[in-house]
């Protein structure tokens, strides 16, 4: 039997959590995160409870509520254990899909804050074509994809292709 206490204070917690990041509370988002994995962990070891999902679930909103804080050393952190777990699950069901791409975004926005932005520019690509593929509603969808596509653009402007445009080899020449 699950220790009920736990589990309800757990989804409790990050269900404020998310309720927190639409509201753009994102320093409380990220405490209620934060939580949300500490009650989880309170369970004992034997108890059937899927650890790795819930902290994914959780590690998907934390990465987001950093992200848009600016801490973006930790947001990275989060979104690669999130991502870790998502990408391992495949097609996921509506609700964990939509954190998939919350993960995945959140990503791209912790590449961009650190400079990193040929990296920033392929996630950002992932997530805004993650949202174009997205059969159910998802909230801010169109404000996610207008982002995206604004952080794209920029970001193309200011990365320079690894090769000029018509470049050819000195060996392509002969061919």
């Amino acid at each position: 039997m699950k220790p009920l206490r736990e589990v309800a204070q757990a989804y409790m917690a990050l269900a404020e959590a998310q309720r927190q990041l639409r509201d753009g509370s994102f320093e409380d988002a990220a405490a209620n995160c934060r939580k949300a994995m500490e009650v989880s962990r309170q369970m004992p070891p034997g108890e059937a409870f899927d650890h790795d999902g819930f902290d994914a679930f959780c590690h998907a909103g934390l990465a987001e509520a950093l992200a848009r804080l600016g801490i973006c050393d930790e947001s990275l952190q989060s979104a690669d254990l999130a991502l870790r777990y998502f990408n391992r699950r495949g097609e996921l069901n509506q609700d964990d899909g939509k954190l998939w791409i919350m993960a995945v975004l959140s990503r791209a926005i912790a590449l961009d804050g650190l400079g990193r932005g040929r990296d920033a520019l392929t996630e950002y690509r992932k997530a805004s074509e993650m949202l174009a593929e997205r059969k159910a509603e998802m909230p801010g969808r169109e404000k996610l994809t207008t982002e995206a596509a604004a952080r794209i653009a920029e970001l193309e402007r200011m990365v320079k292709p690894e090769k000029p445009a018509g470049y050819k080899a000195w060996w392509e020449f002969w061919s």
